[in-house]
């Protein structure tokens, strides 16, 4: 493997480029900043693949990053491997206004490996190559320079680790049977809108305990302009308004912007000027939530009723088991609100109806609710037995 010195010029980053598109695939990483600005800063890009591998220095003067980035967005022989990558498909949308494609994430194969649903980067590269990383430079300044050579060496080691991993991760994938599991999820993560971050939906990262369109109207406006304030600064969006303080303003409007001197979180001088007034402006022309926007209610699923949460409760079990039997990640298979949708007489549009979730989970899971399917304790183990009804189908058939 040739590790070249951190690349900091175009015509060194194309010629790697050249060669890093020959190959069948190559291992993707990013060093970044977000503490301070909403954007996050790139500093620092690592590809591996065939026989190179080095970190790029997007912060480097003159450098062209185009060469890459068109590796990464517009070459689909070459697959992009990452490991738990959404805040590096995140970085390079915000980019491109594209993602890397055809994707694989080694975090989400991992589930299907029965190595648990968010396995860390230490962890999977001590499971697989038995080797322990040094966290001393985890914690990094990355957008300081110059970079030492330590911190370089411990960022390049997370994609050549990757680069021996992958091809153990897609032979293990074939043996079992599980590789085409894993197609669903990959393109799930290379869609683009994932990464859009529209302002006009910012609201639904904010906790509200009121269900009223009124209230949600409000906080919908109020989180857009955030959004709008903090993307026009480049702060963190808390910089601007804690959400604690977003969802009190949405609850408890204030009538008047000297009103705003009494909320708490607020800079007093709020009261008097232009970012207040602005606030105002979200909270005067909120419209209430429409029917269609409002979410359902988070402790059950509307029409769920009293039996139908008990069913929910023991469809939950029975994933519990089914994910034990087959050694999956148990979010893999199904998730709570698919469950839940499940138990209140839904039976179509749920991925654990469809494909190999359902040969894998979702027959069962609709066994269990039409009732051909129980519950049974053998030798003190928790197992599922059929009915006498289905029994006997089974037999005459």
């Amino acid at each position: 493997m040739h590790v070249h010195p951190l690349v900091t010029d175009t015509d060194t980053l194309r010629r790697l480029c050249d060669r890093w598109s020959q190959c069948d695939f190559v291992t993707v990483d990013t060093e970044f900043m977000r503490e301070s600005t909403y954007w996050p800063v790139l500093c620092l890009i690592q590809v591996a693949g065939g026989d190179d591998a080095a970190a790029i220095d997007p912060m480097a003067g003159g450098i062209d990053l185009s060469p890459l980035l068109d590796l990464l967005t517009a070459n689909e022989e070459v697959l992009k491997v990452f490991h738990a990558g959404g805040q590096d498909l995140e970085i390079i949308y915000n980019l491109t206004g594209k993602t890397p494609h055809p994707l694989f994430d080694t975090q989400v194969a991992a589930m299907a490996l029965g190595q648990g649903e968010q396995i860390g980067y230490s962890n999977l590269v001590d499971s697989w190559l038995g080797i322990q990383i040094d966290k001393g430079a985890r914690f990094t300044d990355w957008a300081k320079r110059p970079l030492e050579a330590r911190q370089i060496d411990y960022a390049i080691g997370d994609v050549t680790h990757l680069l021996q991993i992958f091809p153990k991760m897609l032979e293990r994938l074939k043996k079992n049977g599980r590789g085409g599991w894993l197609d669903q999820e990959m393109e799930r993560l290379a869609d683009p809108a994932n990464y859009a971050n529209d302002p006009d939906l910012a609201w639904r990262r904010v906790r509200v305990p009121s269900r009223k369109a009124e209230v949600l109207g409000r906080l919908k406006a109020l989180a857009r302009w955030r959004e709008m304030e903090a993307r026009g600064k480049d702060l963190p969006r808390g910089r601007i308004v804690k959400d604690e303080t977003l969802a009190d303003l949405a609850g408890h409007a204030p009538r008047r912007q000297a009103d705003l001197a009494k909320v708490r979180g607020l800079s007093a001088t709020w009261a008097g000027n232009e970012i207040g007034a602005r606030l105002m402006a979200a909270i005067e022309g909120a419209s209430p939530l429409s029917e269609a926007e409002l979410p359902p209610r988070e402790d059950r699923t509307p029409g769920l009723g009293k039996d139908g949460a008990l069913v929910a409760d023991l469809l939950k079990l029975l994933l519990k088991i089914r994910a034990r039997d087959i050694d999956v990640a148990s979010k893999l298979l199904a998730r709570a609100d698919e469950l839940e949708a499940l138990a209140a007489g839904v039976r179509s549009g749920l991925p654990m109806l469809e494909g190999w979730r359902f040969d894998q989970f979702g027959r069962d899971a609709l066994d269990l609710v039409e009732g051909r399917l129980a519950f049974a304790v053998t030798k003190g183990k928790l197992k599922m037995t059929r009915t006498d009804d289905q029994a006997e189908e089974e037999m005459a058939a």
